[in-house]
């Protein structure tokens, strides 16, 4: 059975519940961070606290916990539900309103861990199809609990077969997907948008393994230019380095996963197998 952590108890998670006048569930007023194992240590979880933390500012959402209260929960989540490899959900809420509207300050956290179901092999290898579509987050910057925007989206996308949907902004340029960041290749060069999105830890990892050595651009990528893309990929906790071979009807590249995401997968496998090693 697993355990889940709300409020100060370790409880089995079908006995893991919030009030129904939580700000969560009444207003979908919370935030949340997620990531992933390697060896059975959290990957970049100072990060990620740190990223829950500006989201939750963002949307004016009390975060009173410090950073060394959040690690010993997280871990002592997993060292009560002793999984191989998890995901990892630390959950932020508006906590209890008496008027079903007003944050009282009183936050609700809740950490929650899953075993780790990785995407099939043959997605690495062969690559993946994205579909392009004009929606956007609903607090840029912030990983907020209202996901509407992103389950219509990932309804269209997987209508079209495919992994992930791409946000456009209202000028045609491509943001970042439901859960992922966006890379794409032109003339060995890597770009990655910056503006109006979530930067994601996986991201900021692989700008960090790639600095020196594949020269990187940080600006907006038309949608043209992703279409004319040599390569592409998306990065995120639970998908790692995602090829992308098709957008919408359109070939990327040649069609297969190209020479500098195959490098930056090279990379970013090696730096989670050093973390598993330190576990």
């Amino acid at each position: 059975m697993a355990v889940t952590f709300v409020n100060g108890q370790y409880v089995n998670a079908d006995e893991a519940v919030l009030p129904v006048n939580d700000l969560a569930v009444i207003r979908g007023f919370g935030a949340f961070d997620f990531l992933r194992t390697y060896g059975g240590k959290p990957f970049r979880l100072t990060a990620n606290i740190e990223r829950l933390r500006r989201s939750c500012a963002l949307i004016t959402l009390a975060f009173p916990w410090s950073n060394e209260e959040i690690s010993e929960i997280v871990y002592e989540t997993l060292r009560r539900n002793d999984l191989p490899e998890a995901n990892i959900r630390i959950l932020v809420t508006g906590g209890v309103s008496p008027d079903f509207f007003t944050p009282t300050g009183e936050s609700s956290l809740l950490v929650m861990v899953a075993p780790l179901r990785p995407l099939v092999a043959e997605i690495y290898e062969k690559g993946a199809k994205a579909v392009t579509v004009r929606m956007d987050r609903i607090v840029h910057g912030a990983k907020s609990i209202n996901y509407i925007p992103g389950i219509i989206a990932m309804n269209q996308a997987r209508a079209a077969n495919a992994i992930e949907a791409l946000y456009l902004s209202p000028n045609d340029d491509v943001l970042e997907g439901t859960t992922t960041n966006l890379f794409v290749v032109k003339n060995g060069q890597l770009i990655t948008p910056e503006e109006s999105i979530l930067p994601g830890i996986t991201r900021n990892v692989v700008l960090e393994l790639v600095e020196g050595e594949i020269d990187v651009a940080i600006r907006s990528v038309p949608r043209p230019e992703l279409y004319d893309a040599d390569e592409a990929f998306i990065t995120a906790s639970n998908k790692q380095i995602v090829p992308l071979v098709q957008v919408d009807d359109m070939t990327i590249g040649a069609g297969v996963p190209g020479p500098i995401t195959r490098r930056v997968m090279e990379l970013f496998h090696s730096e989670t197998a050093r973390t598993a090693v330190e576990a």
